[in-house]
C-alpha cells in the first residue's frame, strides 16, 4: 500500500465511485454482456486503481432487465424493481470476473443478501476491502424499490467517503440535448446541482443529485467509450462535465 500511496500524490480523485450503466456492459448488442467489453472497462477501472485510486463500482441493469420497463408493462413496481436488482447481481460478478481477469482484485456486495452468491453490504466491510486496496462492486441497488442505481451511486459514494461521483456514458458530458440527435445541443463544462435540477437535465435522478448536493459530492460526467478515459478522469484531465456546488 505504500507504493500506491506515493502514487497517489498526482491524483485530482484519490477515491472515486464508478457509475456504470447495465447498457454499457452489453455493447453493442441488443441483450446481455459483452465480455470484450467488459474487460475492456475492466482493464480502465484497473488501470485508474494501480495509479493508487481508491475505486468502487456500482453497475445498472439495464442490459437484462429494467424495473421501470416492467411497471410499464403491467408488473407491480416493487416486484419489477426487485428482479432489475437481481439484474445488477449478475452484471457485478460478471464484472468481477472480468476485473480477476486484467489482474485487479475485486468483490462483489449485494444489498440483498445471497451469501452463496457474494457477500452482503456492510459499510465497515467495503470500507476495509477499500483499504486494502481492492475494487468494491457494489450490487442490488440501495435493497429497495423505487430507487434507481443513479441514487445507489451517490448513496454508497457519501458512505465510502469518496471525493466525487464518476457517471460513465457515451459522451463527453452534459449537454443541452442528446448530441446525436441535435447537432446544436450545447455542452456545459460545469454545472451546479441547482442548474442540472431546474434544467431537468436528467443526466442523473432527482434524488441523486439532491444527495450529491447535500453531502458536496462533485458528480463527472463522461464518455466511457474512449479508452483509458477514466484515467484521465482520476487526474482531473478528462474532457468532462462535473456538477459541484
Amino acid at each position: 500500500m505504500a507504493d500506491q500511496g506515493d502514487q497517489r500524490g498526482g491524483l485530482k480523485y484519490k477515491r472515486l465511485l464508478l457509475k456504470l450503466s447495465g447498457e454499457a456492459l452489453m455493447g453493442k448488442g441488443q441483450y446481455g454482456f459483452d465480455m470484450g467489453v467488459a474487460l475492456r472497462l475492466a482493464g480502465d477501472v484497473a488501470e485508474a486503481n494501480r495509479a493508487g485510486c481508491t475505486i468502487s463500482v456500482v453497475v445498472g441493469g439495464g442490459n437484462i432487465f429494467r424495473g421501470l420497463a416492467g411497471a410499464a408493462r403491467g408488473m407491480d413496481r416493487a416486484t419489477a424493481d426487485y428482479m432489475g436488482m437481481l439484474a445488477t447481481v449478475m452484471n457485478a460478478l460478471a464484472f468481477q470476473n472480468a476485473l480477476e481477469q486484467v489482474g485487479a482484485r475485486a468483490h462483489v456486495l449485494s444489498a440483498i443478501p445471497m451469501p452463496t452468491v457474494c457477500e452482503s453490504y456492510v459499510r465497515a466491510k467495503a470500507l476495509h476491502h477499500l483499504e486494502q486496496g481492492r475494487v468494491v462492486i457494489f450490487a442490488a441497488g440501495t435493497g429497495n424499490p423505487f430507487f434507481t442505481t443513479d441514487t445507489t451511486a451517490a448513496l454508497r459514494a457519501v458512505e465510502m467517503g469518496c471525493d466525487a461521483v464518476a457517471k460513465a456514458t457515451q459522451v463527453d458530458g452534459i449537454y443541452s440535448a442528446d448530441p446525436k440527435k441535435h447537432a446544436d445541443a450545447i455542452r456545459y463544462e460545469r454545472l451546479s446541482y441547482a442548474e442540472v435540477l431546474a434544467r431537468d437535465l436528467k443526466v442523473m435522478d432527482g434524488a441523486a443529485i439532491a444527495l450529491a448536493r447535500d453531502n458536496h459530492l462533485p458528480v463527472i460526467v463522461f464518455s466511457i467509450d474512449e479508452p483509458g478515459n477514466l484515467l484521465k478522469v482520476i487526474r482531473g484531465s478528462a474532457r468532462a462535465t462535473v456538477v459541484s456546488d
